[in-house]
């Protein structure tokens, strides 16, 4: 151990600590700006210098390392005027429009200005001027408002390993975009949304839908439906100043309604749905010979990463669409003939975690019901947005129930939401069709947790079921390659694109950090342990929408509306 003092008070902290670490062991907030724990750092906004007795000048904590009989001072008159000077000069280049921004009070710059009581800026000279890329259908670039963190940068290329974005120029004309600053549509971007998530700023942000769902809503010919997605009910609290892992579901229900939803339904009963068709077809491959392993289609990020970069693995991709969009053709199809409604006058709206959802709600091969099957998607922070509006707080209101019967679900769709969860769910349905037999214990814990690759097998009956789990791209190409290569003798893996699962996605509130995934993740499995029932075939309104329209899992109207095919795209292509 090494020990120093911070502000007259000794820490011994282990070898290769840096002093914003040593510091917060001691309680001591020192301020950052481009510093992310594990993913950025880089000490390039200089907001965290500190004192070093000794050194010649003060030395930025977030990678500075401790050394032993080292003292630091973090408040000295002398730092704070410094990180104060700093602050301003980036205010300099910043447009003042926090009363019009979308971050206005969730916004780490605005937040540093009102801690270090910034009244005025007093330099004032030329301005970085760039256009807005607002070419992508999930993601708006605004640079004016960049402060050069690069914090989109190191995730997109240290945990996504996308790399759609990179630092271009030098000094003052520095600019964070594509590679020769190409419109983020023309590349390779997978919509993930996880650069939004950690700007902090609103120089990337989800694109926002919310007056289309309002115009949708005034509109008297329109017969508006809303999904929500699983993991919206453990995230929304956040956007109503809630504590992170607060459950809200019937709460986001009544709130939904206030805002003149005709009907409030539920993606889990589509991810009930996944189960049935993707569990058969996984049986299907195994029994017939079929491509193995399987892969997961749920994450819409994931499939256009795969399209990208594995577009030799698309075979082993489910051909399942996503719980969302399977919602959209039944709502037009199944819902419309049931309800006796024109599918032509309603309007589906979808709730999730997700920015890359919006791209894929309007790919080309989404219209089998005859119609573009889910109109428009919003966040969980659209939403939130939206409910401010209206002033609903739905802290406030009483818990509702979904509507039936596209809003009866089961605990095993509510885990849709964590990694892990989809394996979970098909488990449980998979072992019990294959055998006959109820399961003892339907919590598959090996499944859990924010490992990013996990590995095991799975007795179901006499077959050993060997599986694999990753969340996050970068965790991804790890057995992605694995396969490639031919060393995977894995069934079934299950893919998604963000960090902790749909928990973590891109269009989750602000922040979002591995303490926040956890809790969300808790929430989750505390949600699926309430529900009466916890698995995917037992579902009743699954069971009748089968009687009544479907027939079968994998049967030619399931193919036709809840099947679908993937687009090998390739390296800066669309």
């Amino acid at each position: 151990m090494i020990t120093l003092t911070i502000d007259n008070q000794k820490v011994a902290v282990e070898p290769g600590s840096t002093i914003l670490e040593a510091a917060k062991k001691l309680g001591i907030n020192i301020p950052t700006l481009c510093y992310l724990k594990d993913i950025n750092v880089i000490g390039a906004c200089r907001i965290c210098m500190v004192e070093v007795q000794g050194a010649r000048t003060f030395v930025p904590a977030c990678v500075a390392p401790v050394a032993e009989g080292m003292v630091v001072r973090t408040n000295t008159p002398a730092v704070i005027k410094a990180r104060k000077l700093v602050l301003e000069l980036i205010l300099s280049d910043h447009p003042m429009e926090c009363l019009t921004c979308v971050r206005n009070q969730n916004c780490e710059l605005q937040k540093l200005a009102e801690q270090f009581g910034i009244k005025e800026v007093r330099f004032d000279g030329a301005k970085t001027e760039y256009p807005i890329d607002d070419s992508s259908p999930a993601i708006i670039r605004d640079p004016r408002k960049c402060v050069l963190c690069r914090r989109c940068v190191a995730v997109c290329s240290n945990i996504q390993t996308v790399n759609a974005l990179t630092a271009q120029e030098r000094g003052f004309d520095t600019l964070i975009a594509p590679a020769f600053n190409e419109k983020l549509a023309n590349m390779e971007c997978v919509q993930c949304g996880q650069c939004s998530l950690v700007c902090p700023t609103a120089a990337i942000q989800e694109k926002d839908d919310i007056d289309k769902v309002w115009a949708a809503l005034a509109d008297p010919k329109k017969h508006v439906v809303v999904q929500t997605a699983p993991a919206t009910r453990v995230q929304l609290g956040e956007t109503m100043g809630m504590e992170p892992g607060s459950i809200v579901t019937g709460k986001m229900v009544a709130g939904l309604r206030r805002l003149g939803f005709n009907k409030v339904f539920d993606t889990d009963f589509t991810a009930d749905l996944t189960i049935l068709e993707e569990g058969n077809e996984l049986l299907q491959r195994i029994k017939t010979g079929g491509v193995l392993p399987m892969i997961t289609s749920c994450s819409p990020g994931w499939i256009k990463f795969a399209e990208h970069f594995y577009p030799d693995l698309l075979p082993h991709l489910s051909t399942c669409k996503s719980p969302q969009q399977m919602f959209g053709a039944l709502a037009k199809t199944y819902y419309a003939q049931k309800e006796g409604i024109d599918p032509a006058d309603i309007f589906v709206v979808s709730i999730m975690p997700c920015t890359a959802k919006k791209f894929e709600c309007q790919r080309p091969e989404m219209k089998d019901s005859g119609y573009q099957d889910v109109d428009v998607v919003l966040t969980s922070r659209e939403l939130g947005r939206m409910f401010k509006q209206a002033n609903i707080n739905i802290a406030e209101l009483p818990e509702e129930e979904y509507d039936a019967p596209l809003g009866i679900s089961t605990g095993a769709g509510e885990i849709f939401g964590a990694t892990g969860g989809v394996m979970e769910a098909a488990l449980r349905t998979v072992y019990e069709v294959v055998t006959g037999k109820e399961l003892d214990n339907i919590n598959f814990v090996e499944c859990r947790g924010l490992t990013g690759v996990k590995e095991a097998t799975i007795q179901v009956g006499d077959l050993p079921v060997k599986i694999a789990i990753t969340n996050g791209l970068g965790n991804a190409r790890k057995v992605l390659d694995k396969v490639r290569a031919g060393e995977a003798d894995y069934h079934f893996i299950e893919i998604m694109c963000c960090p902790g699962g749909c928990i973590g996605g891109g269009g989750s509130p602000i922040p979002t950090n591995t303490e926040i995934r956890l809790k969300r993740i808790d929430a989750t499995y505390t949600e699926d342990e309430r529900m009466v029932l916890r698995k995917s075939h037992e579902n009743p309104a699954v069971k009748a929408l089968y009687e009544e329209f479907l027939e079968k899992p994998l049967g030619h109207k399931s193919h036709e509306l809840l099947h679908t095919h993937y687009t090998p795209r390739g390296i800066n292509k669309q």
